[in-house]
């Protein structure tokens, strides 16, 4: 029996992205449940192609499936649409950045290792991931970019991928940009970010704000147990990205699960969960 395999409601959801025929003609797409399935055990795992159980097929027929979903961007649809649930969420969001430690076999992809998104600091090849996500940390935006690079050079590129301002932004010190301040003030958004020691004008954040940035370090953490994440193999940045979609999107999913699963609370609960949650703002000295 192999474990973590999709379940009805996961599958209802995915299926309509997938099993539409392509306007290319030839055969109709089959069985594919089956071959993602095959893609999320590897994601899991870490294992090689090579090595996934003959129960999901042929290995090579789920390594081309899955390198036609990278490229015909099928991932970043569905994660879309899954981020479009969201609604008012999107009001707080989060951005943050973590480093996966890349094998020697990712090296050597087509057009050099920076094109590849791959780059090398004292550990070795490495690559960087940065999110955007909303108020419970939920991903509605992912980039790669090279280990070394810093933050802020990504944050262009993640405010592009989704148009939907938000009414505040927590980071952390690595974004303290006078740019990305006034591109948030540009689009009505309150910028909370702490200074950094060497700044003249020193800025403070609401502390209980603040606190809700865990939530983002929290998903990174869960997004970070699929090992073909944790460690990177792939030699295209497309290919590694695929699989980080493919992490976010089950995450994504399992969330929806359990919030139209949650039972009717009354009045009363309401309320005293909504005086536990604080108040989105930003102070400024």
């Amino acid at each position: 029996m192999i474990r973590g395999l999709m379940t009805d409601e996961e599958w209802e959801i995915i299926a309509p992205f997938l099993t539409t025929a392509s306007s290319r003609g030839g055969r109709p797409p089959a069985n594919h449940r089956r071959v993602l399935d095959g893609t999320l055990w590897i994601c899991r795992s870490g294992a090689p192609w090579r090595d996934l159980p003959q129960v999901f097929g042929d290995w090579n027929s789920v390594w081309r499936q899955f390198r036609r979903w990278c490229v015909s961007g099928v991932c970043d649809i569905l994660l879309q649409g899954l981020a479009d649930s969201g609604g008012e969420l999107d009001a707080l969001q989060m951005i943050d950045s973590t480093i996966v430690r890349a094998h020697r076999c990712a090296a050597g992809g087509k057009g050099g290792n920076q094109s590849q998104a791959l780059g090398r600091s004292r550990g070795g090849f490495t690559t960087k991931i940065n999110v955007r996500s909303n108020a419970v940390g939920l991903p509605i935006g992912v980039v790669l970019s090279e280990a070394e690079a810093h933050d802020v050079t990504a944050y262009g590129e993640l405010m592009e991928q989704r148009d939907s301002d938000p009414g505040a932004m927590l980071a952390d010190k690595g974004y303290d940009s006078d740019a990305i301040r006034h591109d948030l003030q540009d689009r009505g958004a309150a910028p909370a970010i702490p200074t950094k020691s060497n700044r003249k004008v020193q800025r403070s954040v609401s502390k209980p704000l603040y606190a809700l940035r865990s939530r983002i370090e929290c998903f990174i953490g869960h997004l970070k147990e699929q090992r073909r994440i944790a460690t990177r193999y792939d030699k295209t940045a497309s290919s590694f990205l695929g699989f980080v979609s493919l992490g976010c999107i089950r995450l994504w999913i399992r969330f929806v699960h359990r919030a139209s699963a949650r039972p009717y609370r009354t009045t009363r609960h309401r309320r005293a969960r909504f005086r536990r949650v604080p108040r989105v703002g930003v102070e400024f000295r």
